[in-house]
């Protein structure tokens, strides 16, 4: 800390031990209480390389990425014996502490490594877009001439049905520098995207809905792991562009009895408590509480631009036509015909982009081909951003 540079742990250990009692939890104490000091000063990462059980488990999780190594490496604070003497539950090392289930059901690691070798790779990866401490910038390589070229590819790249999932991937691929996408927990809530990338050289932490999955919709994982990934952007200076194609929470008991209120309003308070630069392009849908979750211009975007494909409202215009128009439709000749009329009408007057834009929701309209150059350009511009938040020890965000 006092020298500014990153932290790399490697976690290969059997936990405390016994015998020492509790000078042993002391010792994790005070490794567990410098993570925290740490934290939001130098970038952290943790390997986990090997065991790394009970309290041992807590260093790793206090850090900023995890890289747990397949096959070899397992976390767990109650392993399959002590989950069977307490509850009576049988289970394996695999079903509680393996590389895969923290990778795609609990979310509490980053990347999986192959082996030690390609743990060290990701480790060097990460820091090439992470600056050292929180008052660097991040290692930017700006192209020397900025190119303002539309990429005519991208303007295909949208399905012709507006009900059709969009593939957010090749939006991301269109937009970034070439084999620059770094995806940060890519096997866990699939419905979001978080990762970092170059944009004409310019590091930048992209969040983007993925229509593909849960057909884009934001549920409790997808609003810890964005508002986590803010965050950490955040700490370290990185600008966040942000791409919308959202069409609202994800609705259902479990959502709501698991407290997707609590979850979603992470994302929320991060990205309002965030700043950086930030930049949101609305692709297609943004609906409801879910258009301001991914950053709208009263969240603090900084420069908010959207395709003409763009529909911003508080429901979608299917649904929304059915509610106000109710009546008008049961009385047509044909039902059918005249809710597909009214809706298209909805979408004309009520969640039309230029209409956000006439009220400044929105600073500009672009054609896909003309996003990455758009993009670009308002990043270089940004750079410079510096923002005054009032005086406080620190937000209270709900957790």
């Amino acid at each position: 800390m006092k020298a500014g540079v990153p932290i790399v742990g490697f976690n290969d250990s059997g936990g405390a031990r016994i015998q020492e009692g509790v000078e042993s939890l002391s010792g994790y104490g005070q490794v567990f209480f410098h993570n925290v000091l740490a934290s939001g000063v130098v970038p952290q990462i943790a390997v986990i390389s090997g065991p790394c059980a009970g309290g041992a488990a807590y260093s790793p999780a206090l850090t900023d990425f995890q890289i747990m190594v397949n096959k070899k490496a397992n976390m767990f604070i109650c392993g399959p014996d002590v989950i069977k003497a307490a509850t009576g539950q049988s289970t394996t090392m695999e079903e509680v502490g393996s590389a895969a289930v923290h990778a795609t059901v609990s979310g509490n690691i980053h990347f999986v490594a192959e082996d030690d070798a390609h743990a060290i790779e990701l480790v060097k990866r990460l820091l090439s877009y992470l600056p050292a401490n929180n008052i660097m910038d991040p290692p930017h390589q700006p192209t020397a001439q900025l190119s303002l070229t539309r990429h005519e590819k991208m303007n295909d790249l949208i399905p012709d049905d507006p009900k059709s999932p969009m593939d957010v991937q090749a939006i991301i691929k269109g937009v970034v520098d070439p084999d620059s996408f770094l995806e940060v927990q890519r096997d866990w809530a699939k419905n979001i995207i978080v990762g970092f990338a170059r944009l004409k050289g310019v590091v930048v932490g992209i969040v983007a809905n993925q229509p593909m999955v849960k057909a884009g919709t934001i549920d409790i994982d997808a609003s810890d792991k964005s508002a986590r990934f803010i965050r950490t952007c955040n700490c370290f200076n990185i600008p966040l562009v942000t791409l919308v194609d959202v069409p609202g929470f994800l609705p259902g008991l479990a959502q709501e009895r698991g407290g997707i209120i609590r979850h979603g309003a992470k994302m929320l308070f991060a990205y309002a408590a965030a700043t950086v630069p930030k930049i949101t392009l609305i692709l297609r849908k943004a609906y409801g509480g879910a258009y301001l979750a991914m950053c709208s211009k009263d969240m603090g975007a900084d420069i908010v631009y959207a395709w003409p494909t763009a529909e911003i409202a508080v429901m979608g215009a299917d649904g929304a036509s059915k509610i106000l128009y109710k009546k008008e439709i049961e009385k047509a000749e044909d039902p059918k015909k005249r809710e597909a009329e009214l809706a298209a009408e909805y979408r004309e007057r009520f969640a039309s982009p230029y209409q956000a834009a006439g009220a400044a929701m929105i600073d500009d309209i672009i054609e896909p081909a003309e996003t990455r150059a758009a993009l670009a350009l308002a990043l270089r511009n940004l750079l410079s951003k510096r923002e005054t938040r009032p005086p406080k020890k620190h937000g209270n965000i709900p957790l």
